[in-house]
This record gives structure tokens, C-alpha cells and sequence, in this order.
């Protein structure tokens, strides 16, 4: 069976996302000569060409592409493998929540009180993720548990129990020309400028790229562009914007998450509580 050591992996990786041998040499702090041979090692280990290199640009192939999916969750897993062996025996560890900014629908406060009641409940350490990490600090292990949106989230790996199920709505400037509506279409949203979601590969977006709600906000009472999110990531309404609901979108789901090969009495008390304070969609609404 043909292995490869986690160092080469993350050797592999660093050029995967940068497509560039001198910055993921700079990323990997060593030289790029030897990044290079490296590289040229795995490929020979593996009997296939992992880039098509040009004195212009570096692109994947498609096993390139194979191995930076697989490889990536292998090394979440070593690492989270690491992380995990390492709080096993510590019976005073805090638990680790990780959430967008604003990314829990009302529903923090009520879980975290739930979760003070249960027997052996520790200290939550809240853990706020960029737009599109939060599953990796799951699947790596810097969290526990997590607030996640779906189908906007990767739940791969993941076991979860949905807390909340929502529609969502287009954020538009006063004087657009969807403000006035009682609710519109996905058609209608067509040749909108719409963002572009910093760390979101693959992204369809075509306006400025944004991190954050504030930020799309922003860009949209400026006129720049118009969004659509779930309607609790932008309560309570902001100033300078207003909300159409989109009523042929798929709905979003707020979800718990955790990995799902951790069976930890931490993480399974957490779950328990947050379930137990999940509020009826009658009282949501």
C-alpha cells in the first residue's frame, strides 16, 4: 500500500491552494527548491502527475484534485486526533462553541442556560469562525461543537440536529427596484451583483468580496449590491436596508454540530441541552 508521510501532505496541500511553488514555500517556511522535490517525490510515489506546471502557471490535475480533497480531511482527522488525545484525560476541559458572528438565530443565551443546569456542565468558550471555517474547526478539532448553517455549510462528517428552519430574504438598498415588493423570485434576483464571499471557493457572486455580514451590509446601502441570507443574520433590521423575502429559495437550517465520530459525554450533554431548549417553530415565528 502506497503512504505518504502528514508532513509531504501538507507539503501537497501548501502548493494546492497557492498554485504557486514560491508562496506555499514562504507558507512552509522552506526553501522552494526543496518544496519542489518534494513534490516531484510524491508524484513518483505515487505513480502519477499531481500539477501541470508552465512557466505561467501551476494548475491540479485531476488526481491533484482527488488528493487535495482526501488529503485535507486526513489531516483534519490526524489533527483532530491529536487535539482529542490530548483533552481526553483532562476532566476540567472548557467546551469549545464555534459560531459566525450573529450566526445563532437568537437561540445562544437559551441553549447556554439550558446547558448550565446539566450535571457536569463546563465553561463554554465561545470561538467566532470567518464565513466559510467553521466545519473545519470541527473537523480539526479546535472545536467541539458548532452553529452552522445549511445547506450554505459542508455537514460531511458530521453528526447534527437542526435547531431552526427559516426562509430567506433579499437585503437591498431603499431605492432598489425589488424594495416595494411583498416578496420576490430567485428569477427576479437575476443580473444582480450579488458577493463574493471571502474564503469561498467557487463562489457565483459577482459584486465585491466581503467577510462579514457588517460588511455586506455595508456594500449594499452603498448601492454596490444586494444579498440574500437567512432573515436572523440580519436582525435586528439594520438601518439603510431593506428586507424582500425570496420565496422560491431553498430554506436554511441552523444546525448543531459536531464531529461525528466524537462521543464524548462534553459534547453529548451540549447536544442534549441545546435540543431540549430548541424552541417550536410556531414560537420563531
Amino acid at each position: 500500500m502506497v503512504e505518504l508521510e502528514t508532513r509531504e501532505l501538507e507539503y501537497f496541500i501548501a502548493v494546492a491552494d497557492e498554485l504557486h511553488f514560491g508562496r506555499a514555500a514562504v507558507r512552509l517556511s522552506i526553501a522552494q527548491p526543496a518544496l519542489s522535490k518534494a513534490i516531484r517525490r510524491i508524484e513518483g510515489r505515487l505513480g502519477v502527475p499531481l500539477f501541470v506546471r508552465s512557466s505561467r502557471q501551476v494548475s491540479l490535475t485531476p488526481a491533484g484534485e482527488a488528493l487535495r480533497e482526501h488529503g485535507r480531511h486526513a489531516l483534519n482527522a490526524v489533527s483532530a486526533a491529536v487535539r482529542n488525545a490530548r483533552r481526553a484525560d483532562d476532566t476540567q476541559a472548557d467546551l469549545r462553541l464555534v459560531l459566525k458572528p450573529g450566526g445563532d438565530g437568537g437561540l445562544l443565551s437559551g441553549i447556554l442556560a439550558g446547558y448550565a443546569h446539566q450535571p457536569g456542565a463546563r465553561r463554554v468558550d465561545i470561538l467566532f469562525s470567518g464565513p466559510a471555517d467553521r466545519t473545519d474547526f470541527l473537523r480539526d478539532g479546535r472545536a467541539d461543537v458548532g452553529l452552522l448553517y445549511a445547506p450554505f455549510d459542508d455537514l460531511d462528517g458530521l453528526a447534527h440536529e437542526t435547531l431552526h428552519t427559516e426562509r430567506r430574504v433579499a437585503i437591498v438598498p431603499p431605492g432598489h427596484r425589488l424594495a416595494g415588493q411583498d416578496s420576490v423570485r430567485m428569477s427576479d434576483l437575476e443580473g444582480e451583483s450579488l458577493p463574493r464571499w471571502k474564503g469561498v471557493p467557487g463562489g457565483d457572486g459577482t459584486g465585491p468580496e466581503v467577510a462579514d455580514v457588517v460588511q455586506l451590509v455595508d456594500m449594499i446601502k452603498v448601492g454596490r449590491m444586494i444579498g440574500v441570507l437567512p432573515r436572523s443574520l440580519i436582525e435586528p433590521m439594520q438601518v439603510g436596508v431593506v428586507c424582500v423575502p425570496v420565496i422560491d429559495a431553498p430554506p436554511s437550517r441552523l444546525v448543531l454540530a459536531w464531529n461525528e465520530h466524537d462521543r464524548r459525554p462534553l459534547v453529548a450533554s451540549f447536544v442534549a441541552a441545546a435540543l431540549e431548549a430548541k424552541p417550536r417553530e410556531a414560537d420563531m415565528a
